[in-house]
């Protein structure tokens, strides 16, 4: 048997009430086979593949507090630091009901690759709870917050984990994250990411995401000959993420004519009005009815549905496995070219494969997603110099690091004979960074 499989089998058996990281663990060791058979005896002897597929440590706690009605609530709390060894963990917290330790363990895992290919020196890590911020007073999330810093402190630091925001974490959940931590630690210093602007957040930090979405998506195109103007896409989600890549896609002159929250989604062949939807999300934090109800273009639809309508370019901005092989089937046969993940893994393995096979271009949400960690780890820098960059210095940036991770994991892909696979291309490349740096550190 194989290394990669050895691995996988053990992986498997040891992690077998959590797929999603079982998802993400055999997508990438299927993706790096060759370099591991090309390494095999160095990698085997030095276990390399065990140390990435395990995280370094992994904190689970009880998060108290009460509501306002005066009753006791109790969550669960979760920090993966899952490798560090090209620099300090990052990665968010997400506050989410359907957040469990196989979740972060696969957000944390996904991490790490993401981070490498940003070429900034930060490792992998993910944290998050049970909390659902939604239909919470103000009160009643900074009384969540403030607990559950009061167990994540001990573990985080500027030089050696440093969380951001994800889903159900906004600039609300880091002030009040941060207003805690500052509180017990009596540290003024860059422990979290997505801070507001009047306390050492960045410019740039909100869009970041879905901004460099857009510039991995306008180059992949533009390497194939392709622009992104005059496209039609359809987007999933409604967040953050999602937001800003409707706007740049509209800036770059390319149309969105959809997006979704979790009871239903939009289609609307003007084009999806981007003040509106922050309006009704960011604003009223409200469903997307209140959207169809003031728009008149817009129609509403229950449940499922974005991936059917016919477009150009698709891009998946919610959240993990929404976007399944009936989706991919039904992109393939509306003619749509590319697909680039905004969220983590949205698409699953079988849908994936089917895209690939069809020669639909695809990008994997640890490349296509990047910009916001990427942009986090430059909030740090500026943390670190007690400087505060412009928005199009910062802009300016992303764009540089988007573009390079592309050419990264094209390069990457073609090293090992499989151009045009850049799931394969985004593996190998973050890979290659996080192992030689191991090597160098020795077996810890």
């Amino acid at each position: 048997m194989s290394y990669v499989d050895e691995v996988l089998e053990r992986v498997k058996t040891k992690n077998a009430a959590e797929p999603e990281f079982l998802q993400a663990v055999e997508e990438v060791l299927e993706s790096i086979r060759p370099v591991v058979e090309a390494n095999e005896e160095l990698y085997r002897k030095e276990a390399i593949l065990e140390r990435i597929t395990e995280p370094d440590r992994q904190f689970k706690f009880r998060v108290a507090w009460v509501d306002d009605n005066g009753q006791a609530q109790v969550n669960t709390g979760y920090r993966v630091q899952f490798n560090n060894a090209i620099g300090p963990y990052k990665g968010g917290l997400r506050l989410h009901p359907s957040v469990y330790l196989g979740i972060i363990k696969f957000l944390g895992f996904e991490q790490v690759f993401k981070n490498s290919l940003t070429g900034l020196p930060i490792g992998g890590g993910k944290g998050g709870s049970d909390f659902d911020p939604k239909g919470k007073s103000d009160r009643e999330v900074m009384a969540f917050c403030q607990s559950f810093m009061t167990e994540l402190y001990k573990y985080i630091g500027a030089d050696v984990d440093v969380p951001a925001g994800d889903i159900g974490t906004g600039a609300r959940e880091i002030g009040y994250l941060y207003g805690q931590y500052k509180r017990i630690t009596r540290l003024y210093e860059g422990v979290l990411t997505g801070k507001g602007l009047t306390y050492g957040g960045s410019l740039a930090r909100t869009e970041a995401t879905g901004y460099g979405l857009l510039y991995m998506t306008e180059e992949l195109l533009k390497s194939h000959g392709q622009d992104m103007a005059g496209k039609t896409c359809v987007v999933s989600g409604a967040g953050n993420v999602a937001i800003y890549a409707i706007q740049k896609a509209h800036q770059l002159g390319a149309k969105c004519v959809t997006c979704s929250d979790s009871t239903g989604w939009i289609y609307d062949p003007e084009g999806i009005d981007v003040d509106l939807l922050k309006e009704v999300k960011e604003v009223k934090r409200a469903r997307l009815t209140e959207y169809a109800a003031a728009r008149p273009s817009a129609e509403y639809h229950e449940g499922r549905g974005v991936w059917s309508v016919k477009c150009d370019v698709a891009l998946p901005c919610a959240t993990q496995n929404e976007l399944l092989i009936d989706d991919a089937k039904a992109l393939v046969a509306n003619g749509c070219i590319a697909v680039c993940e905004g969220a983590n893994m949205p698409t699953t393995l079988d849908a994936t494969q089917y895209l690939q096979e069809n020669g639909v271009y695809f990008v994997p949400g640890k490349a296509a997603n990047a910009g916001g960690v990427a942009t986090s780890a430059l909030e740090m820098s500026q943390n670190s110099e007690r400087l505060s960059w412009t928005f199009e210095e910062v802009d300016a940036k992303l764009k540089d690091i988007m573009v390079n991770i592309y050419h990264n994991i094209d390069d990457a892909a073609k090293r090992y004979g499989k151009e045009g696979n850049y799931v394969a291309g985004a593996n190998i490349a973050g890979f290659e960074k996080v192992v030689d740096a191991m090597l160098a550190q020795g077996v810890c």
